[in-house]
């Protein structure tokens, strides 16, 4: 018998950042590990990924990270990972690594340890399992993971739906479910991302109809966004455009590489007679797929709206069609977008979020997993908590007992002892990792503040030269202001301030004129401008002093 500890690092309680935690006596297996993107909350941060400070101190322990498909929100933070942890095994499907190695560092790819599953094909861990089943989502190869455990099994569903016309690489193979259900789950770790919308998810789905419809009425050039890997949605859109006389337009060397590899390696069906060239970017027959990797929602369609593309201007005989329903936390970004179309004069288009649905399980799909799976424990995650409520609702209406539905939040442990729940009250302790640019580290609370002090209220450099002997004032002081007060009509403050500035550092210096202290000097000058602009102007910019010898 073992004692097994369940908690989420991430992906509890908010959208993305899945990052889910089993640890099966001295044996670690990680489920997942995803980003989210921060929509505008904080200052210049590009995306948000799980502290992992956890694995860092349990490396040793740890199995490997095992990967449920290539989605930014479940794989994204892989790369930032193995920066600090090459050491760890990564498991996925051949087209999830590959899209995870891309992110990755070519020098680095040579040290790291991935592992290609196959579904359905056992790996043994010593006394546990991991077996990998097909399910359905928006992208191929997208795997559950069964963790078979010495008090039985554990399974973490992924992102999936249930769509009987979705075949080969996206088909779901319900027979295995059926199967690990009837031989006893323990625990069942189910997302939760649509469990408030009634009904099955599919045939809301698909949208060929749809896009064959946009496709007609537009009698010009067509610029469609394309959200990363999801593949399905991309085989559509193809699969439309064949029945035209239409050529798509392929832009931005990653996607082209996705799309490319995707086609070669028959994850994705598509002529790629169809696949136009740069020649093609101004025929009225084209259709632009434009994606964004690893960038805020719709960064690439915003730098052609503001004309900062260098290969594409927006038209007004143009259609801007976004090809994936909007989701909580990019709603005001898409009407921004929405409403700078409108005002070029061009076309806008986009997917309604309650006539289409991604491929994510609905109150029905769940209904049906929990009663092909049948758990003794169900655990919710993967959304926010009223999502997850919602979940844990539909679980009790199929009569999984109240106190087997686990509701937990990010860092909450869930404590199996002999398959028995010890009600522990146990908490890891968890964070987010704030990544700016393209650099891994965290760029942490302080320079949030910084950020936020500039944004508000500017800054402003005070400059002076002094006298390496005499320790006099050469010159200066001179007074730089950045969004903080238009210089042209704000002279009188200015000379106050150099007056002010030169009155503080005359009077260090007098104070100490053999070692004068720069240090102090700074404070000063920043204490005593500080109450001058706050009584001035009621702002507080940032205030840097710079003092040099000659």
């Amino acid at each position: 018998m073992s004692k097994i500890k369940i908690f989420a690092l991430g992906g509890l309680n908010e959208n993305g950042k899945n990052m889910y935690v089993v640890n099966v006596d001295e044996d670690i297996f990680v489920f997942d590990a995803g980003l989210k993107y921060d929509n505008d909350i904080n200052l210049g941060i590009d995306y948000i990924i799980p502290n992992f400070d956890y694995l860092v101190k349990n490396k040793e322990h740890v199995k490997g990270i095992f990967l449920t498909h290539g989605h930014e929100g479940n794989m994204g933070a892989v790369p930032d990972i193995l920066e600090k942890l090459p050491e760890i095994p990564v498991y996925g499907t051949k087209l999830t690594l590959e899209i995870v190695k891309n992110d990755i560092d070519k020098k680095l790819l040579e040290q790291l340890n991935f592992n290609e599953i196959k579904i359905h094909s056992k790996i043994n861990f010593g006394k546990n399992d991991i077996f990998p089943i097909g399910v359905t989502h928006s992208i191929p190869d997208a795997v559950c993971y069964v963790l078979y455990t010495p008090d039985g099994a554990i399974v973490y569903t992924g992102d999936f739906t249930f769509d009987s016309t979705m075949m080969g690489n996206y088909k779901t193979d319900i027979g295995k479910l059926a199967y690990v259900g009837k031989q006893g789950v323990l625990c069942l770790l189910c997302e939760s991302f649509y469990a408030e919308k009634p009904g099955h998810t599919s045939p809301q789905n698909r949208v060929g109809g749809f896009i064959k419809e946009v496709l007609n009425k537009s009698n010009d050039r067509i610029i469609a966004t394309i959200f990363p890997a999801h593949f399905y949605r991309i085989q559509e859109v193809f699969n439309e455009v064949s029945k035209t006389n239409r050529k798509i337009v392929i832009m931005g060397k990653q996607l082209q590489e996705l799309i490319n590899n995707a086609i070669n390696d028959g994850y994705l069906s598509i002529s790629k007679d169809k696949i136009g060239t740069l020649s093609d970017l101004e025929s009225k027959y084209s259709v632009i797929l434009i994606s964004d990797e690893k960038e805020k929602p719709f960064a690439n369609l915003e730098r052609i709206i503001k004309g900062f593309d260098k290969y594409i201007s927006i038209r007004d005989t143009d259609t801007i069609f976004i090809t994936e329903p909007s989701y909580p936390g990019i709603e005001k970004r898409l009407a921004v977008i929405m409403d700078d179309v409108a005002m070029l004069g061009a076309d806008a288009v986009c997917l309604s979020s309650k006539k289409h649905l991604g491929h994510h399980a609905s109150r029905e799909d769940l209904m049906l997993m929990i009663n092909l799976m049948n758990p003794k424990y169900y655990m919710p995650v993967k959304g926010e908590y009223r999502n997850q409520y919602a979940n844990a609702e539909i679980a009790d209406e199929l009569g999984i007992p109240k106190e087997n539905i686990i509701l937990k939040l990010n860092g909450d442990v869930f404590e199996l002892v002999d398959g028995n729940d010890t009600q522990t009250t146990e908490k890891i302790e968890t964070d987010e990792i704030l990544i700016s640019g393209n650099k891994g580290d965290d760029i942490g609370d302080l320079v949030l503040k910084d950020r936020e002090m500039l944004g508000e209220n500017g800054i402003v450099i005070i400059s002076c030269t002094l006298d390496k002997n005499t320790k006099k004032i050469l010159g200066g002081p001179e007074i730089l202001t950045r969004g903080f007060i238009y210089v042209k009509e704000s002279q009188d403050l200015l000379e106050e301030t150099k007056a002010l500035s030169k009155q503080v550092i005359e009077t260090s210096i007098e104070d100490n004129a053999k070692r004068v202290d720069y240090t102090k000097i700074k404070n000063d000058v920043r204490d005593t401008l500080g109450k001058f602009f706050y009584t001035e102007t009621e702002s507080k910019p940032m205030i840097i002093t710079v003092i040099q010898e000659v």
